[in-house]
């Protein structure tokens, strides 16, 4: 995956770029240029390396990817004073693979490769080691444990076994089987089938897992690290309040006919995008131009009527765009767009919601300027005005004076309408959201208040303030903040190192290249797949294929079921193996002779771990499953009361299974030990249709919820019968047909062992036993 996402990274780069060479311009391969190299670019442009600009000409360059920042970056060739900038604020400087949506501008390059800050990003990316899952980890320490009890079991077994005269070689035999039944073989394939059916289910919801022990890493998220822009926002820009005629307007056609059809019609005709500039990719005009349309405004048509004659481009000092049209015979309009506070300027009156100019109440349209700024949106203001004759050449000082104003429009990145009830879902499934964006503070702010992710005066930390903590700093003061901003590549990482240190499992989300890096750190890295990046999506363990941040609530909750279901098949056979232990130990102290023979010792983990321990994987998720915490990474598989439950109820098939002694002439000891051998399966098949769930009852549950089990229990209990009763069986399995009575005994004896576990699920769902956290949920 790491080559794959390098190799991403090195498509991203242009292919040619143009150089000024002894006073010429000349075409050359991108991996060509060297530092001192002088590069012109323009609209349409991927920028070759980085570039100190010399000189610009209303140079805007789309930064998302790289940068997290939402709109295009107006550049310019000033000196920068402060040396210590985060990547979103050095203006002065066109990084390598963003691309040019407006403009043009010369520069000298001062990095390539990977000296650059998309190569730093590179370097970033390949120093990242992957680290195991909690399954992994859980099920590496049950293994090594595991192992080393049967180890010591068997061999008491043995000893025990000698001890009361039993054959080395039947005892070696024995103690085996035994070590083999033991250990649950099924247990790679279980989790297998487990995972694959989680990543089935999670697909269908738009969730591709390219790693597949992430399933059920998900689960276990306590934090989610998302990024802005792309991730929780739309990463396109729109029209978002309309102030015209002294009112705001949230949308276009909500202003009045007369009114609202001038300011459609300046938005579509004082605009870039058209026959004239067809390489403009700006997304605010594309804003604008969609807004119009809404309003039923199309640019072709309004050319029809009122065809361009003129244009004063934008420029960095005048801040404005004029373009100048036909009207009548002679007459010509003029719609100006630019900085609010420039096109005020120029204004003298305003058009009111009838459509007839009024006088400009200039404080009340400084004050809604300042009020949509303050909102994290970006002001535009917008005007006209009617010329009575069609001027020869075009001037600012002739056209852009005396202006009437229409409107000021603000714009911004939409949040997704389904994020706010994503995150309030992962807040009840005890999951913290953060946002981790290279974006403004005050736009990272109003986005998180929108989102209900924070309060309105909830702390903010910039790159910046990063920067002067160290290590431990950060880690007092990370769980006290949800919003970080202007943060580069390394602090994203470091956030999330801090989270990992702080004991957290974080899951990481982002599109851009800017994220790779953290989404390899993070526990779960979560790319999103329409607007992502390849490199993000070759670094992340699971692709949104949606784009939506709902989904990963959805994957968390899939998460969880399977990790249940997985830690239920761990309860089962392994319980189911402790009461074929307890048997053998059982049995010699009770004056017993040998209750089970290797080869049935092997016929019983065969069968019970089987059909019974696969159909766990379609379990359905228990009904709590999104209003419990997330259970904590260094948790023992075996919490919550397992290991007490294997204990017991293990101790308890046990004796069950050797309690046929009291209603058998121990003088057949074939038939005794086929009473054992079926007790033994019959109780271990009850039990697995008892666990099913932690605390739910079987009979609230049902028994065609889950209709594998009920198949797999059928199969098994008819596989079982067919070796008591079927003499080719019975001379391979030396058992002997039992009578009716005996049979009713065995399942009656097996049959014990579920009402036994539904009193335990009662006591836990009051909390008298493992603790409240068992309770059920009010």
């Amino acid at each position: 995956a790491l080559l794959f996402a390098l190799a991403a990274l090195r498509q991203l780069s242009a292919l040619e770029a143009t150089v000024l060479r002894g006073g010429e311009r000349v075409r050359v391969p991108a991996a060509e240029l060297v530092p001192g190299d002088v590069v012109q670019v323009g609209a349409g442009d991927v920028v070759p390396a980085d570039l100190r600009l010399l000189q610009t000409r209303d140079l805007h360059t789309d930064e998302s990817a790289l940068t997290g920042e939402s709109m295009p970056v107006a550049k310019h060739s000033r000196t920068l004073v402060d040396e210590d900038l985060a990547p979103g604020d050095r203006l002065n400087i066109a990084f390598k693979s963003t691309s040019v949506t407006k403009g043009h501008a010369i520069g000298v390059v001062v990095g390539t490769g990977l000296t650059t800050e998309i190569g730093r990003i590179a370097r970033l990316l390949a120093e990242r080691k992957s680290s195991r899952t909690p399954l992994q980890q859980r099920l590496a320490a049950f293994g090594r444990r595991l192992a080393l009890v049967v180890l010591a079991i068997c061999a008491v077994i043995f000893v025990l076994g000698l001890a009361k005269g039993q054959e080395p070689l039947l005892m070696f035999l024995t103690a085996v089987s035994l070590a083999v039944a033991a250990i649950p073989e099924a247990l790679p394939a279980v989790v297998t089938v487990s995972l694959a059916i989680g990543a089935r289910k999670m697909s269908r919801r738009n969730a591709l897992i390219r790693r597949l022990p992430a399933v059920e890493s998900l689960g276990s998220v306590t934090y989610i690290c998302a990024d802005k822009t792309g991730t929780l926002t739309e990463n396109r820009m729109t029209a978002a309040i309309v102030h015209a005629a002294g009112r705001d307007a949230g949308r276009l056609t909500e202003l009045d006919a007369p009114l609202g059809s001038a300011v459609a019609q300046a938005l579509a005709l004082c605009n870039e995008i058209g026959a004239l500039h067809e390489r403009s990719s700006d997304p605010t005009e594309t804003a604008l131009l969609e807004a119009a349309k809404a309003a039923g405004f199309e640019k072709p048509a309004l050319l029809e009527q009122l065809p361009q004659i003129g244009l004063l481009a934008f420029d960095t000092e005048r801040k404005l765009m004029t373009t100048l049209h036909a009207a009548g015979d002679s007459e010509a309009i003029a719609f100006t767009k630019g900085a609010p506070e420039q096109v005020l300027a120029r204004c003298t009156r305003a058009l009111g919601a009838d459509g007839t100019e009024i006088e400009l109440d200039r404080e009340a349209v400084e004050r809604a300027m300042h009020s949509i700024a303050a909102s994290g949106r970006r002001v535009l203001a917008v005007a006209r005005k009617a010329l009575a004759e069609r001027p020869v050449a075009p001037t600012s000082a002739g056209i852009e004076t005396e202006l009437t104003l229409l409107a000021l429009v603000g714009l911004e990145d939409p949040v997704r309408p389904e994020v706010p009830q994503a995150i309030a879902e992962c807040l009840s499934a005890g999951i913290t959201p953060i946002m981790i964006t290279g974006d403004h503070p005050e736009t990272a702010l109003k986005i998180a208040r929108e989102l209900r992710l924070a309060a309105a005066d909830a702390p903010v930390l910039t790159g910046r303030d990063l920067a002067e903590l160290d290590d431990e700093a950060l880690i007092a003061r990370i769980g006290n903040v949800r919003i970080f901003a202007r943060v580069s590549p390394e602090q994203k990482i470091r956030i999330v190192e801090a989270l990992q240190r702080a004991g957290e499992l974080v899951a990481m989300t982002g599109d851009g290249v800017n994220d790779a890096p953290a989404l390899k750190q993070a526990s779960i890295g979560i790319a999103m797949g329409r607007k992502g990046t390849d490199v993000a999506r070759e670094t992340a363990d699971m692709v949104l294929l949606d784009d939506n941040f709902a989904t990963i609530v959805a994957a968390v909750r899939e998460g969880r079921r399977v990790y249940d279901n997985i830690r239920k098949f761990i309860k089962y056979t392994m319980t189911s193996n402790s009461g074929e232990i307890w048997v053998l130990l059982l049995a010699p102290l009770l004056g017993f002779p040998l209750p089970l023979l290797p080869i049935q010792i092997l016929w019983v983990n065969l069968v019970t771990d089987g059909l019974p321990g696969l159909a766990f994987s379609a379990e359905p998720a228990e009904p709590d499953v999104m209003r419990r915490p997330p259970r904590p990474p260094r948790e023992s598989v075996f919490a919550h009361g397992m290991w007490q439950h294997m204990l017991w109820f293990g101790l308890l098939i046990g004796g069950l299974s050797l309690l046929t002694a009291a209603g058998v002439d121990m003088t057949d000891l074939e038939r005794w030990r086929t009473m054992v051998f079926t007790t033994l399966v019959t109780a271990q098949l009850f039990q697995a249709l008892a666990i099913r769930s932690e605390t739910e009852s079987l009979w609230t549950l049902g028994l065609l919820s889950n209709r594998y089990m009920l198949g797999a229990v059928l199969a098994t209990l008819a596989a079982q019968i067919l070796v008591t009763y079927v003499p080719i069986f019975n001379a391979v399995f030396k058992t002997v047909p039992l009578s009716a009575d005996e049979l009713a005994l065995c399942l009656g004896l097996g049959f014990a062992v579920l009402p036994l576990v539904e009193l335990e699920k009662w006591l836990a769902r009051r909390g008298l036993i493992f603790g409240a956290e068992r309770a059920t949920n009010p």
